[in-house]
């Protein structure tokens, strides 16, 4: 079952030099337990097929569609944060909140009762291997660490889609490849549809799919 899709998604940017074409129509189908890694070199255009997908940039034509709802309609600012969630190479977390308490803020943002709130977030940190860490602000934990707390963050709320931008980008090689496995794990045991754009072979290994961006043209599966 399609989760996510992107129907001729376009992003230009008008520049003193002249239009610059970031993302051109790119078609894109992800299904409900589905890891989709999308690589291209820097300038590729990622970025911005990212932040389109999670509503948080405009397309210049185009549209995305979550459980055939428009993201960018009336109705698409309520999935921001609860139905889409996203994860950043620099982990954006809230450095004076704990552990939990940045993991809660989804929760809160969607009024949810403290009771479900202090379960939910027990639940998120026990599954990335947290537990032992709630109370710890950002500056306390290792690059890992932040990063398992901001994949506990996006997934508590238990969104229909999640993207991740070099999710590994600031992490070493042993370390990165943890998360990439706890990803993977987390979006086929949940059902959730996942796009990550990454250049980490760990990443790509780990993906039901491998696509490649191009000048902003998203091609055909590439070769492993």
């Amino acid at each position: 079952m399609t989760v996510l899709q992107a129907i001729g998604l376009t992003r230009v940017y008008r520049t003193p030099a002249g239009d610059v074409h970031a993302v051109r129509g790119v078609d894109l189908e992800v299904g409900a337990g589905e890891l989709v890694a999308i690589r291209g070199r820097s300038g590729a255009g990622k970025s911005t097929l990212l932040t389109m997908l999670g509503g948080l940039d405009q397309p210049s034509a185009g549209r995305v569609e979550v459980d055939g709802t428009d993201l960018y309609g009336p109705e698409g600012a309520a999935m921001l944060g609860t139905r889409v969630a996203s994860v950043f190479q620099g982990f954006g977390l809230v450095p004076i909140l704990s552990a939990a308490e940045n993991v809660e803020m989804p929760l809160r943002i969607r009024r949810a009762d403290p009771g479900e709130r202090a379960r939910r977030v027990s639940e998120a940190l026990t599954a990335v291997g947290l537990a032992d860490h709630t109370a710890q602000r950002p500056a306390e934990l290792s690059g890992g660490q932040q990063q398992r707390v901001a994949i506990a963050r996006a997934l508590v709320a238990d969104p229909a889609v999640l993207l991740a931008d070099e999710p590994t980008g600031q992490l070493d090689s042993e370390t990165g490849a943890q998360i990439m496995t706890l990803i993977a794990r987390l979006v086929h045991e949940r059902g959730t549809a996942a796009v990550v754009a990454t250049h980490d072979p760990a990443m790509l290994a780990r993906a039901d799919r491998v696509l490649e961006l191009h000048d902003g043209r998203l091609r055909a599966p590439a070769v492993r």
